[in-house]
């Protein structure tokens, strides 16, 4: 008998493929199970285009196929897979196994080797299916997808979602439980296809009773039923329940972690399946993962739960209700650890009458950050209960925390700790706010026409850092209709901002907030476009995204704001801070963000900047600068009124400067641009002012001088 016909006999070809030249050569039984025609003449072999013999092959079993090639190649093992063959019209024909040896030559491969029909495997025929090599790899492919979708679960549910959704290789379970142990008892965590478990009397049981799962938490070794048969013999006392749910295969595995059974987990099948040792060694791997992934669930849990009860325990609840006012205030922690940092925030009834608002952040975002964060608001709000101003609060704040944190024994591997604080008083009935400030951002303002502004004040050192600091006030007015942010660093540098970048982005939110939306809202979005879906279109120049504790308090004044509601800001500038001129020109920028005539515009800051500098350059004190915009009578044209005052009794008069002097032009300055001006004497010092009406063309006519007239040096 020639070999050709025993090969023939039990449905089995040969084929040689040589990928250098793109040619197959196939035997005749090999060019029948692909439906290719027989070679002509006498020849046993004949030689087909690669690209014919290829497109008789399922596209997916190809592509799997080469990678089982390319791994034999470099294992120098046989290449095993199956192949479905199809018709010219993609229906599957038959399917096939492969069975070669790829030899690599020149960085092409020769593969030799047979072609064998089988039959389709059936659903439940694992255990008679030869374990070839595309088997092994699937396994590994399941076991490989299994372990990073368990290692990515966050959280119990999360475990057991991915538990109830792995498919295995050949012989997938329909039915699912894990039970966890505790003390005595084994209770049911979970379950998928497992209907009735609530009314399932093991389902809450302890370890001494006739179960499966109680047995394998007990020894800590696998028990294995292939059928009801076996189920029944071994364990009459649950099978009525077990036989009700129609399975006919049941796998018990431990759950062990570090030597520890921490519960059971239970695989049923609805067909027979008789746990071949591949078919045990892939539910073991599984069971190990899964309780590897539920005790890393169950820690992350239990730090979820902390760091939740260390938010409510810090961080207060904003009441009661502040009479003509308005408050809203959010928290957000950095991610990863137990997400708890030194932001805070707080409001404290005054023995006054009065309210105190707090925001503060400690420098770090670990567990003694939120320590000191704990203890330094208890301070303020003892500090603040005893009845003391603003600037002694915040003085004695810092001279607490120096003392704990700089004490031996008290500070850390990073040195001392310090924080930023802003410490506002409010008078609800007048609306008149008093803000000290320790190396924090800002406040910002929405007036009542939807202009948003930061509110320059006065500030001291960080906290913590010299007990001695002083914290000058500043006092301002919070108008009705008005809304005032504080935040700390976090709302303006997360997503790589810096803080003017940041500004920029929380300042267009502020904006767009509609008078009618609600204070909480405004919180919500200004919380949205730092941590939101919006925020990853919102970066900053900063390579890095900084993630870092947001604490944001809003403080609105409730009732109708006047129909024609001036727009006003103000702020001193101190003999010893020459550049925060430079703050009063960007204020004056901001005050007229929408006024018609940019030269006007560029005329009031020039002004401003010469009227500020006048003051520091020939006086002893300090420049309070009052600007606001208003608007005309019967809707006229706005206009804009800019005071600078000073402590001294000294007029100023016009001079008529060289061509090479530096100094001198100031009044003639404001009176080529200015549309009206003047000086006022006061009780003590005086008031230089200047004012400038809206226009599309720009000033118009001569201006007016207002009462005290001309004198003193400029």
């Amino acid at each position: 008998m020639r070999t050709e016909d025993v090969l023939a006999a039990i449905a089995t070809g040969l084929w040689r493929w040589d990928n250098a030249n793109g040619s197959v050569t196939l035997d005749s039984e090999a060019a029948r199970m692909l439906e290719l025609p027989a070679g002509d003449g006498d020849s046993p072999t004949h030689v087909y285009p690669e690209t014919l013999v290829r497109a008789r092959f399922h596209p997916v079993d190809w592509n799997e196929i080469n990678g089982v090639v390319s791994l034999a190649i470099a294992e120098g093992t046989l290449a095993e897979g199956r192949l479905r063959v199809v018709d010219d019209e993609g229906r599957v024909l038959r399917t096939v196994r492969s069975r070669s040896k790829p030899l690599l030559h020149n960085g092409s491969y020769l593969l030799t080797g047979m072609l064998q029909e089988v039959a389709e495997q059936t659903e439940g025929t694992a255990a008679r299916t030869p374990i070839t090599g595309d088997w092994r790899r699937s396994r590994e492919a399941f076991l490989l997808d299994a372990g990073r979708a368990l290692a990515e679960a966050r959280s119990t549910a999360e475990v057991l979602r991915v538990a109830a959704s792995l498919s295995m290789p050949g012989f997938s379970p329909d039915g699912l439980a894990v039970f966890g142990a505790a003390g005595e008892r084994l209770t049911i965590i979970g379950h998928h296809g497992h209907q009735g478990a609530g009314e399932d009397p093991f389902s809450d049981m302890r370890l001494d009773t006739d179960h499966p799962a109680a047995e394998v938490v007990r020894a800590g070794r696998a028990v294995y039923l292939p059928s009801p048969e076996e189920y029944n013999r071994r364990y009459p006392t649950s099978w009525p329940l077990a036989q009700r749910l129609g399975r006919q295969s049941w796998a018990y595995l431990p759950l062990i972690v570090s030597g520890r059974t921490m519960g059971a987990w239970m695989a049923a099948f609805r067909h027979p399946v008789a746990f071949t040792p591949d078919e045990r060694s892939v539910l073991t791997t599984v069971a190990r993962m899964l309780a590897q992934a539920l005790t890393r669930a169950g820690v992350a849990e239990t730090e979820r739960e902390l760091s939740l009860g260390l938010q409510r325990s810090m961080m207060p609840v904003l009441g009661p209700a502040i009479p003509g006012m308005s408050v809203a205030a959010r928290y957000v922690p950095t991610g990863g650890g137990l997400q708890v940092g030194g932001d805070w925030y707080d409001m404290i009834p005054l023995p006054s009458g009065r309210i105190a608002l707090v925001i503060g952040d400690v420098q770090g975002h670990d567990v003694r950050a939120a320590g000191l964060m704990g203890q330094l608001r208890i301070a303020l709000r003892a500090y603040a209960s005893e009845g003391h101003r603003p600037d002694a609060v915040l003085s004695r704040a810092s001279r607490f925390l120096h003392g704990i944190t700089d004490a031996p024994g008290q500070s850390d591997h990073t040195g001392p700790r310090f924080a930023t604080c802003l410490y506002l008083e409010a008078d609800p009935a007048t609306g008149v706010l008093e803000i000290a400030r320790a190396g924090h951002p800002d406040p910002a303002v929405r007036m009542a026409d939807g202009t948003v502004m930061m509110r320059p004040t006065e500030g001291g050192l960080p906290l913590g850092i010299d007990p001695d600091s002083d914290y000058p006030t500043t006092r301002l007015t919070l108008e009705p209709g008005e809304t005032m942010m504080v935040c700390t660093d976090g709302l303006l540098e997360t997503g790589g901002h810096d803080l003017d970048t940041g500004w920029a982005r929380l300042r267009e939110v502020m904006e767009a907030h509609g008078d009618h939306a609600s204070l909480e809202e405004l919180a919500d979005s200004l919380v949205q476009a730092v941590h939101g879906p919006v925020s990853h279109y919102t970066t900053g120049p900063l390579a890095d995204r900084r993630e870092d504790d947001v604490a944001v308090l809003l403080l609105a004044r409730d009732g109708a704001p006047p129909r024609t509601a001036p727009r006003r800001t103000a702020m001193t500038v101190a003999q010893a801070e020459p550049e925060r001129i430079a703050t009063t020109r960007h204020q004056v920028r901001e005050l007229l963000h929408d006024w018609a005539d940019p030269e006007q515009v560029d005329s009031a800051v020039l002004m401003v900047s010469e009227m500020v500098t006048n003051v520091l350059v020939h006086t002893d004190g300090n420049a309070l600068l009052v600007a606001e915009v208003t608007c005309g009578d019967d809707g006229g044209p706005r206009r804009l009124r800019v005071e600078v005052a000073d402590g001294s009794d000294d007029l100023p008069h016009k001079r008529r400067p060289g061509e090479m002097a530096s100094s001198g032009r100031g009044l003639m300055l404001m009176e080529m641009l200015a549309d009206a001006w003047g000086v006022d004497p006061r009780g003590e010092g005086k008031s230089i002012w200047f004012e400038l009406y809206e226009s599309e063309a720009g000033k118009h006519g001569e201006p007016e001088h207002g009462p005290g007239g001309e004198g003193g040096p400029a």
